[in-house]
Formats: structure tokens, C-alpha cells, sequence
């Protein structure tokens, strides 16, 4: 018998956390992936019509299938990564077996390079690796269709793959694909997140993972660890905006559905408060593409900090 300290520190250490989805949800995704690969199978029997079309099914589809159907909102669950992702390491692996001619090279090459191509085009993938080392130990089959690997089976396989999560999953409103579609479901509440009287705490984090009911791709400790660093840099600038200057842009620095930036697009010039108006639009976050008017002293008032696109990241703008 193990003792409980050291069961705990041994659960820690292997990264066995408690898996807070309901039965529900666990059936729900085994009837996912049970419907994927039928459908994968079926429809790409009927499309490959190649004198090799013994390679019907991409075995690593079937890693894309848990991602998709057991952590659909994840981010390397989304269309792109699941399609980029496998396509071009299937690019990557063809390439390497044509012009590395040591197998043990070309297969070390190639699943490297899956992973630099994936993570610098947005679009990582953990099976693509997989699909990269199959182009190049799969065999004389997949080696005799050369560049059509790509398109057969690769290209069928993940287009069929992600188009039945999409039909699969909208049946269930909380997890709908790709995660966009849930986002969009979700009303917005009204919360007033800058007068919260209570800290968060290790044990919301929890609750709110139960409640969530579906498999998140991080543990509660690194979520909440997140979140402390978050807290350290929101300290650094708590105040609101000194000046609010024609193209510029502001953040509320609330979370989730209610963040928002809005850019100034123009200004009155009077000098009065109660007529000294500034024109807006939303350019992301809650009421994205949204244009309006109102006083500089309310917007003043929102904007919790000025931001920058950096990188394709809202980033704060340091005084």
C-alpha cells in the first residue's frame, strides 16, 4: 500500500489528474470517433480509385479523431491544425524520403521538420508528426504514390474527418465545432468583473472545470498558475488610460466573451465635457465590427489600458 503523500506526489509526477467529464460526455465522444472512422473508411473507399488504393485510411486519423471528438474546442483540434497540420507534414515526409536516402535520417528529419512547419504556420498538429514518419517508414505502397500521398489518402482523409466533427458535434450545443461555433452560442452575461469582491481560488478552478464538462487540454495547476502571472502583469497597469488619442487602441481587460478592443476612429473637437465625443469601433473581442459614439470621459472610464497588435497578440502598452 502506498502512502497517500506518496501516491499524490506519484500521481503529480506522472500527470495522472482526475478527469472531471461527465459518463455523458465520455459516450458522447467514443460515439464521435466511432462515427469519424466509419465515415473516414466509407467515403474514402468510395474516392480513391488509384491503383494503390489499398492505402484507404491514414492510421494517424485516428489520433486526429480523439482530438477531435474527445477535446473539440481544443486548439490543436481546429480545422486548420487538423488539415494543415496532417497535409503538410505529409508534404514533409514525402520530401524527405525522396532526398534523404538513410531511412533513420530521413524519418528523424522529417518528423523535426513536421513540427518546425506546423508550429511556424499556426497550425500544430500532434498526429502530423505521425503523419510525417508514416510518408517515410509506411512502406513501398504509400512510397509509390510519391507527392498523391498527399491527396490520397491524406487529403480526403482530414477533409472527411473534420467535416463529420462538424455535423457530429453541432448536435451538442456546448460542443460545437470548431470551437468558434460554441463561442457564438454562448449569451454573453453582464458581469461586473471590475468590482468582484472574491479572489480566485484553486478550488473555482476546479468547480468550473466540472461544470465545463469536457476534457481541457491543461491541468488545474497550470491554469491556475496562468492566471497568477496574469494578476502580476495586470498590476503593473491598473489605472485607466491618461489620454484617448484618434487611432489608437484600448482594451477592457475583462476575460473571456467580455473582452473586447475597441480602435478611435475620430473625435469632436470641442472642448466641453459633456460634448467632447469620441467615434469608435469594436476591432475584437465581445460586439467585434461594431461602430459607435460616445463621451471621452465614459470611454475613458472602459478602457482599462492601451494595447498594440503585436505578433497577432493584444499586447499592453507600458507607460
Amino acid at each position: 500500500m502506498i502512502p497517500g503523500k506518496y501516491w499524490q506526489e506519484f500521481r503529480a509526477l506522472i500527470g495522472l489528474e482526475r478527469n472531471t467529464t461527465s459518463h455523458a460526455e465520455k459516450l458522447i465522444s467514443l460515439a464521435g470517433g466511432l462515427t469519424g472512422i466509419l465515415a473516414v473508411y466509407y467515403i474514402s473507399t468510395l474516392m480513391l480509385d488509384n491503383p494503390f488504393s489499398q492505402v484507404i485510411v491514414l492510421g494517424p486519423i485516428g489520433a486526429s479523431a480523439v482530438l477531435l471528438f474527445a477535446v473539440p474546442q481544443g486548439a490543436l483540434s481546429q480545422p486548420w491544425q487538423v488539415i494543415g497540420g496532417n497535409f503538410l507534414a505529409a508534404a514533409v515526409g514525402v520530401t524527405c524520403y525522396k532526398f534523404i536516402p538513410d531511412t533513420l535520417l530521413s524519418a528523424s528529419v522529417a518528423v523535426a521538420l513536421a513540427i518546425g512547419v506546423m508550429h511556424y504556420l499556426r497550425c500544430l498538429h500532434p498526429p502530423g508528426g505521425a503523419t510525417a514518419l508514416t510518408a517515410v517508414i509506411g512502406g513501398d505502397e504509400i512510397h509509390d504514390l510519391g507527392y498523391s500521398f498527399l491527396f490520397e489518402p491524406v487529403l480526403i482523409n482530414v477533409l472527411v474527418i473534420v467535416a463529420i466533427a462538424i455535423m457530429f458535434n453541432y448536435a451538442f450545443h456546448w460542443r460545437r465545432y470548431p470551437a468558434h461555433l460554441a463561442k457564438r452560442h454562448k449569451r454573453s452575461e453582464e458581469i461586473q468583473g471590475d468590482e468582484r469582491e472574491y479572489e480566485l481560488t484553486q478550488e473555482d478552478f476546479a468547480a468550473a472545470m466540472q461544470q465545463l464538462d469536457s476534457y481541457i487540454d491543461v491541468t488545474s495547476d497550470g491554469l491556475t498558475e496562468l492566471l497568477e502571472l496574469a494578476k502580476q502583469h495586470a498590476a503593473k497597469s491598473a489605472t485607466h488610460p491618461r489620454d484617448i488619442l484618434p487611432g489608437h487602441f484600448y482594451s477592457n481587460g475583462k476575460l473571456g466573451r467580455l473582452w473586447s478592443v475597441r480602435q478611435v476612429i475620430d473625435q469632436a473637437d470641442i472642448a466641453r465635457p459633456d460634448k467632447d465625443m469620441v467615434t469608435y469601433k469594436v476591432v475584437a473581442g465581445y460586439g467585434a465590427y461594431e461602430t459607435a459614439l460616445c463621451l471621452r470621459g465614459e470611454f475613458r472610464q472602459w478602457a482599462r489600458f492601451e494595447v498594440v497588435l503585436d505578433n497577432g497578440r493584444w499586447v499592453k502598452v507600458l507607460d
